[in-house]
């Protein structure tokens, strides 16, 4: 995907597009009666391997194993370790980068390997062996030809996973990539900026950084986006988690690096993006690289946020395997309030719901105050107002402000205004027509007659001691991402 952006970018490297066309590898996992997306929206699936082998099932070279500080051929397996639905909305409107936690633990359509639940990144893996199975029982006995079917099996699975999880939500194409291939395609672009809230290191992953912006290369890469522990600064309270939001923070920066002024305007590395996307990516066949370069062009400019779906707690499975506890129908209307789709399935019935008002209240949580916009969210359901999306920003603020899309909104705004104690309010065309925005700042007080079934007390909480973190997200938030994390594009964001 990073390759072709490439060309769309700095409008170099057309006359190539034949020869990545031509060199991509392809698939038919996309069910030729699958949904499709409506008035031109795309849905893309990035699905990232876990598999410390190519795109054609061959071990790597020794060197690059010790490089990647990730195990050798026998470590891994087809997981899909990284999964993103990226969706661009056919209006050219801002796009949005939906990362689905690799260890929710969800139902598998058909049941693979007459496993009907599981890890959602464990879909590929089990209908590909189930498919290698099944052709070797037929008599199939190509490598090559074992290697793609079975992938193919597994892409299919996955595809349909992801998009039972979402609520029906149309996935019109696919782009694959192996942990080689994105090792290759950091060789091409390090130095690569990075920003880390606080110092940090990982013997598992290699991950050995300081607070602050710093360029890391290839290797450092890996690590970056690899990381989820840290034994020497326990207090960070890493999870499996902060993996997503690590590599949206990495793309985040190097599509915005694509953009600067002569960072990429050299053939020999745009040939080499060309080699690795060959190589290593596999995509279905209907996707229009050329077409999709275009509309992607537009990513580079900051016009994409990114964002990481919700758990309820971390739990174990039947087997004790660690894996998160999700909230389905809370997944799905999240999901369907950011990008449409088909509606969403109703969650349970609460006793005698307050009549809806016309308004849905997405709240930010700009404070230090983990799950206050989860909660504020659930007080929205009792008094009549529709709970919309509950997520944390990137900077704290001081003053808490609600904004409303259009002067027939400005009611219903102070209505609500009156109801969290006089918030001021103020008009913003960014926020969605019938959509009220509340973004909670350190002075936000919960008013004392909204229930907030169990949502933290406001209390004097302050930042924690020390210097300010720089730009980004708050490094001591609660370690159960119970609200959606949102990164926006358009520079270098900070991370934990």
């Amino acid at each position: 995907m990073v390759s072709v952006l490439v060309f769309a970018v700095t409008g170099y490297g057309w006359s190539q597009y034949h020869d990545l066309l031509t060199g991509v590898g392809r698939s038919d996992a996309i069910r030729a009666n699958a949904p499709k997306s409506a008035g031109g929206d795309t849905n893309i699936l990035i699905m990232g391997l876990d598999s410390r082998l190519d795109e054609n099932g061959n071990p790597l070279p020794p060197d690059v194993y010790q490089a990647l500080h990730a195990g050798d051929q026998q470590v891994g397996g087809y997981n899909a370790n990284v999964l993103m639905l990226v969706h661009l909305p056919g209006d050219g409107s801002k796009a949005t980068a939906i990362s689905i936690p690799r260890d929710d633990y969800v139902s598998l359509p058909g049941s693979p390997d007459g496993v009907a639940k599981g890890k959602i990144k464990q879909a590929y893996g089990l209908a590909f062996d189930q498919e290698h199975q099944r052709l070797m029982a037929a008599g199939v006995t190509d490598p090559a030809s074992l290697e793609q079917r079975s992938r193919d099996a597994g892409r299919a699975e996955e595809v349909d996973t992801v998009a039972q999880l979402l609520g029906g939500v149309p996935i019109d194409h696919f782009v694959e990539v192996t942990l080689m291939g994105f090792y290759q395609l950091a060789q091409v672009v390090a130095p690569i900026t990075v920003c880390l809230n606080e110092d940090t290191r990982d013997s598992y992953s290699g991950a050995d950084f300081h607070r602050g912006y710093q360029q890391i290369n290839a290797a450092q890469a890996v690590a970056f986006v690899r990381q989820r522990r840290d034994y020497v600064h326990p207090q960070l309270n890493f999870t499996d988690l902060d993996r997503e939001r690590r590599q949206q923070a990495f793309i985040a920066s190097l599509v915005y690096q694509l953009k600067q002024a002569g960072t990429f305007l050299n053939p020999a590395r745009l040939r080499a993006l060309i080699n690795v996307a060959k190589q290593n990516i596999a995509a279905d066949t209907g996707l229009e690289l050329l077409s999709f370069a275009e509309r992607a062009s537009a990513l580079a400019g900051g016009n994409i946020t990114f964002t990481t779906l919700p758990i309820v707690r971390f739990g174990t499975d039947p087997a004790g395997e660690d894996v998160n506890i999700v909230n389905v129908p809370e997944i799905q209307t999240l999901v369907h309030n950011m990008i449409g789709g088909p509606t969403p399935i109703p969650a349970a019935a609460s006793p005698s719901p307050a009549p809806r008002r016309s308004g849905t209240v997405d709240v930010v949580n700009a404070t230090n105050r983990s799950g206050l916009a989860a909660g504020l969210e659930r007080a929205m359901a009792s008094t009549g107002f529709t709970p919309g999306l509950a997520s944390t920003a990137t900077r704290h603020r001081k003053t808490t402000m609600i904004f409303f899309p259009d002067p027939g909104s400005a009611g219903m705004a102070n209505t609500l205004s009156a109801m969290l104690g006089g918030v001021p309010t103020a008009r913003d065309s960014t926020v969605p027509a019938g959509h009220l925005r509340v973004i909670l700042g350190t002075d936000f007080t919960m008013p004392d007659d909204l229930p907030t079934d169990g949502a933290p007390a406001a209390g004097n909480s302050s930042p924690s001691p020390g210097a300010p973190s720089p730009p980004g997200s708050d490094p001591h938030r609660d370690a159960v991402p119970t609200e959606a994390n949102i990164i926006a594009g358009g520079g270098v964001p900070c991370v934990k």
